[in-house]
């Protein structure tokens, strides 16, 4: 049976269930996997690849196909082309993009992203790193469907939330270049979405891909945590139960996340804060938290 992840197929193992209970039960059951913050692009972007299109709709192949115009390219409205704006002229190779998606279940009755962030006591789900190529702003993420690269503009129209950009302290900005071509490769190779979010390099969900790309440059960001181990586990037994039934997961396995300022991503003291804000809204139209060369709060 497949359940559904934002708008792409999840491979569930549930048996012995059907219809709309199966389903349902079947998207509760991977809840923990957006908990690590897997829950990629959601509704906004997925609509703006054409219907017959079958795989990556911002992998390799289809961002070949935009070039030859084969898939029309977007439009910006006003926001967008503020936020490009933006981009240019304060992002950097290497950054970290975080955002609080919508990927929903259950005829969009639940909120996958908002329950998995509560989890780890986050207010992020998603994270994907920012890359400077001629000239524009873009960021390299993964998905259930593969590693993408989108412009940074379309990137932010999936956030339904808290939005911030983190980037190395000045001592660590050698690695960012390390850390972008390993998203490059990743999504050269179409390296495969890990559903069971097991620790290896063979796979990756969107925060483990984030995280590999500075380990793998010298710079680990976080440590992993056993699932049982998010600071709100045990205040949702129920997803827990099912995710026992239904799913590969075990409790103690690990696995990153973004976190908050004690544990994740988030936490770590070799990054500082760019950007900060309670939605997507372009900077100019919010009081946004920009922040240069300041250090990240980290509370140990």
């Amino acid at each position: 049976m497949d359940a559904w992840c934002g708008d792409r197929p999840v491979r569930s193992g549930v048996r012995g269930h059907s219809g709309a209970l199966g389903r349902v039960l079947a998207m509760l059951g991977v809840v923990l996997l957006a908990g690590a913050g897997c829950r990629g692009a959601g509704e906004t972007t997925d609509k703006m690849v054409p219907r017959g299109w079958k795989g990556n709709p911002w992998g390799p192949r289809a961002n070949a196909a935009r070039a030859r115009g084969q898939i029309p390219p977007v439009p910006y409205n006003p926001d967008m082309v503020a936020w490009d704006d933006w981009a240019r002229a304060n992002l950097k190779d290497g950054d970290i993009a975080l955002r609080m998606g919508d990927a929903r279940a259950a005829m969009g009755l639940f909120p996958f992203s908002k329950i998995s962030a509560e989890i780890a006591d986050s207010r992020f789900s998603h994270s994907g790193i920012v890359a400077i190529e001629n000239g524009e702003p873009v960021v390299y993420d993964t998905t259930t469907t593969g590693p993408q690269r989108q412009p940074f503009a379309i990137w932010t129209l999936d956030t339904r939330g808290s939005f911030a950009i983190k980037r190395p302290r000045p001592e660590y900005q050698d690695r960012a270049m390390q850390a972008v071509a390993f998203c490059r490769d990743a999504y050269r190779k179409q390296v495969p979405f890990d559903f069971d979010m097991k620790m290896g390099d063979e796979k990756f969900y969107c925060i483990e891909m984030t995280e590999r790309a500075y380990s793998t440059s010298g710079l680990p960001l976080s440590r992993p945590l056993r699932l049982d181990e998010l600071p709100r586990y045990r205040e949702y037994p129920n997803i827990v139960r099912l995710m026992k039934r239904f799913t590969k997961m075990v409790p103690d396995q690990k696995a990153f996340v973004i976190g908050n300022d004690s544990i994740g991503i988030w936490a770590s003291p070799a990054l500082e804060l760019v950007y900060d804000a309670p939605d997507a809204r372009p900077p100019d139209q919010q009081p946004a938290m920009i922040a240069r060369s300041q250090p990240a709060k980290v509370t140990r």
